[in-house]
């Protein structure tokens, strides 16, 4: 797929012929049999300024599949490798097409215990929701600490949150604006669905009743600042995402009168060691026997209408893209 800028400065999409001598400089040559759709590639489709500038572009923030040739010796043709982050489809060249060049470094051997398919199923959403829980987890919250609280939790990263936090054993409540997805959350492993609105309910007073043990964050804006607010003493809240607002309007009592964490979870930078604890967990004791109940495949020739569908918050769960 080929984003370009047209000279009346809109954008267009379409499948193109390239040759791999278009590609960027870098020293792994990969095979791509598997992408995904994340909200951030929806933006770089349709050219948003934030996340790539250079075009034409091949969006694409995720990649599964086989390497071709890799001049650093780091990896041997046909390993089977993973990239999430980096600029991968952001300014270089990502995951919606046929191969990718890139550093190496960038590269994540597949673990044993996943296929990639299944890489790809979670992505950088089933990254940033893993890396999300280990946060929250390594921060002192158990499952015996009480409810943790998903928002957004129909999205990608929110639905596999829900499923990766119900395998560890903790009670999860998700927060949704869809009352139709309910018995898709409980499926995922919730035991208690809620509306937003139950979220922002006194969120106008400085502290709120204390409810949540934990919080997985992916909404940002009102949402996250209720979520602090209600949170106990000594409980953790991760925030990965934006969509409701990059602002915080909130004061610091919850955190110098209930020691509450506010933890940033990045998922583009994140350093190779925790990159590679996180993916293993993703293929060991996080592994989710209803992975495929997350998922909806497509073809490149078929994203079109999921990429205008996600930002109109109208995907369930996640998207495989199959090259």
């Amino acid at each position: 797929m080929l984003v370009e800028k047209t000279e009346d400065k809109k954008f267009t999409r379409s499948i193109v012929t390239r040759s791999i001598d278009d590609l960027p400089e870098g020293d792994l040559v990969i095979k791509v049999h598997y992408s995904s759709l994340n909200y951030k590639d929806a933006l770089s489709a349709n050219g948003h300024p934030g996340v790539s500038r250079n075009f034409p572009h091949t969006p694409g923030i995720d990649a599964a599949g086989e390497v071709v040739e890799c001049s650093s010796g780091a990896f041997a043709p046909g390993d089977k490798v993973l990239v999430t982050g980096y600029d991968l489809g952001m300014n270089t060249c990502g995951g919606y097409a046929e191969y990718i060049r890139i550093p190496s470094e960038w590269a994540v051997r597949l673990p044993e215990g996943l296929t990639l398919r299944e890489a790809m199923i979670l992505g950088t959403a089933g990254f940033t929701a893993a890396l999300s829980v280990l946060k929250m987890a390594e921060n002192g919250v158990k499952p015996e600490d009480g409810d943790i609280l998903v928002t957004g939790a129909t999205g990608g990263v929110g639905s596999i949150a829900v499923a990766i936090l119900a395998q560890a054993g903790y009670r999860v409540v998700g927060s949704t604006g869809k009352e139709s997805d309910k018995e898709f959350l409980l499926g995922l492993g919730a035991s208690e669905v809620i509306g937003r609105d139950v979220v922002l309910e006194g969120a106008e007073r400085p502290m709120m009743k204390e409810r949540w043990a934990g919080v997985i964050d992916v909404v940002g804006g009102d949402t996250l600042a209720a979520a602090v607010k209600s949170t106990r003493y000594g409980g953790t809240v991760t925030c990965c995402g934006l969509v409701g607002s990059i602002d915080l309007n909130m004061n610091v009592y919850p955190f110098i009168l209930r020691g509450v964490s506010l933890l940033g979870i990045d998922s583009v930078a994140c350093p190779m060691a925790p990159r590679l604890k996180v993916w293993e967990k993703l293929a060991g004791d996080w592994k989710l026997a209803r992975l495929e109940d997350t998922v909806s495949e497509v073809t490149l020739e078929e994203l079109d209408e999921k990429i205008e569908a996600i930002l109109k918050g109208q995907i369930k769960g996640r998207t495989l893209v199959r090259i």
